[in-house]
């Protein structure tokens, strides 16, 4: 009964998957056809609810800032740009389909006063665009400041809002929002305060309104209502301050998964409350006028994803679009003709020379274009040759004692030695015989005269 009197969408539910990590950041576009999320995984995806079927598959990724979780999105009043906030200190402006036309400029981490820097010297926490005004966005820092830019003008803020503190010191600016006419800032900061600024001629750093002590611990999300009176809170000591729509973390030990709630306004009372995901925890939540379906971003450190809940009956467009263009279930009849692979490069006229280096390579390997020289030898030394290793004066002399190297030159006879080639040297010459052939006289030998000599 509670849901039909408050009618809330949450009969049905798609998610829109893809990160790998925890989804930490959500835009919708005004018109309800445009999705951003932003993940811990360093990564933004854009989906196109008129473009996408039920597969549900985002149609561009972009990384705004290598190694720096995506922390906040936010689309222009005309939603024909972005701004992508992450943990690094310059935010980046991007067109409707994800081309990047600029990026803030970084202050010098050396000068003490945040007012004379020209951006931001440490991590953005959050950034949104102004409701109204195309030009210009605000964002917020772990520096202790919150910053007014000209999307037109990169290179230096607008003006600079420093919070009032108890004592001096820099605390981060955790969160920041505008309120629906643009007329004035809330800032949450890191001592638990909520400061409101109402921009008017002469405003300068000093609070209209200083709630000392919001909340305890970290504030994660402001929010002013569409009539301007009041302001939403939520933070990490697990209270809500005049809260309507909320998700909740996984808690250690509880069985209880991440949830969205529900809170009447006027009375702060749980209207209403849907489970998400089992294991997952809540990050960012949306409820769309236009679409009249919510959106809440969940994940952990291994999976992370995007769930829109809608009502056929009470929602329009959006989840419902995509949902009905279901992809076409592939026929029996279905036939596609095997493309034919033309390769040139694989012929030799158009292969690449080998490069020198296998040249090299392989003339190097090869005894007698590289004029290798004769190994050493490895065993002890015969024939004249002193061995390289096993091998000494000594052991060669034991092994020519022993008949194991024998050595036939110095038992012979030179002469002989020489005359037992002349038969095969007549036959079959090699060298100079042949072109002497035939005018060098036969060769004679003297006769032995050993007898003679006896």
């Amino acid at each position: 009964d509670d849901v039909n009197r408050h009618q809330i969408p949450m009969s049905n539910e798609i998610v829109l998957k893809g990160h790998t990590k925890i989804v930490s950041a959500l835009a919708v576009d005004h018109s309800g056809s445009r999705v951003l999320s932003g993940s811990y995984d360093y990564t933004v995806r854009m989906y196109d609810f008129q473009g996408m079927n039920s597969r549900l598959q985002s149609f561009r990724q972009l990384e705004p800032s290598e190694g720096h979780q995506v922390r906040n999105l936010s689309w222009s009043p005309t939603s024909d740009r972005f701004l992508c906030v992450t943990g690094s200190a310059q935010a980046k402006i991007y067109d409707r389909d994800g081309l990047t036309l600029g990026e803030f400029v970084k202050g010098d981490m050396y000068i003490r006063d945040l007012k004379n820097t020209k951006g931001h010297i440490c991590g953005l926490t959050c950034g949104e665009w102004h409701p109204k005004t195309k030009e210009t966005i605000l964002t917020s820092s772990e520096d202790g400041s919150l910053r007014i830019w000209d999307v037109n003008e990169f290179k230096s803020q607008k003006q600079v809002i420093k919070p009032k503190l108890a004592r001096p010191g820099r605390v981060a600016v955790t969160t920041c929002a505008w309120d629906c006419d643009g007329k004035c800032i809330a800032g949450g900061i890191g001592d638990g305060s909520i400061q409101v600024w109402n921009l008017k001629p002469g405003w300068g750093s000093r609070p209209d309104i200083h709630v000392e002590k919001g909340h305890s611990d970290d504030i994660t999300a402001l929010k002013f209502s569409s009539d301007g009176r009041i302001l939403l809170s939520r933070s990490f000591d697990g209270s809500l301050k005049q809260l309507f729509l909320t998700g909740t973390s996984v808690e250690r030990e509880s069985t209880t998964g991440g949830l969205l709630c529900f809170y009447d306004r006027e009375k702060l009372e749980l209207v209403s409350r849907v489970g998400i995901s089992p294991a997952c925890s809540v990050v960012q939540c949306a409820w769309h006028p236009k679409l009249n379906q919510i959106f809440a971003t969940a994940g952990d450190k291994s999976q992370g994803g995007t769930h829109i809940l809608y009502d056929p009956r009470l929602s329009e467009r959006g989840a419902l679009v995509c949902v009905a263009r279901a992809p076409r279930k592939k026929s029996v009849d279905d036939f596609e003709v095997a493309p034919v692979i033309h390769n040139p490069h694989a012929l030799p006229l158009f292969r690449d020379q080998p490069s020198r280096k296998r040249q090299r390579e392989k003339l190097l390997k090869d005894p007698i274009k590289s004029h290798k020289p004769e190994v050493p030898v490895t065993g002890p030394g015969h024939g004249g040759r002193v061995g390289a290793s096993k091998g000494s004066l000594l052991t060669q002399y034991l092994l020519k004692q022993g008949g194991m190297i024998k050595e036939t030159w110095m038992e012979e006879d030179p002469r002989e030695a020489i005359l037992k080639y002349a038969d095969v040297a007549a036959k079959d010459p090699k060298y100079i015989a042949p072109a002497y052939a035939q005018t060098q006289p036969a060769p004679v030998f003297q006769e032995s005269d050993s007898e003679d000599e006896e």
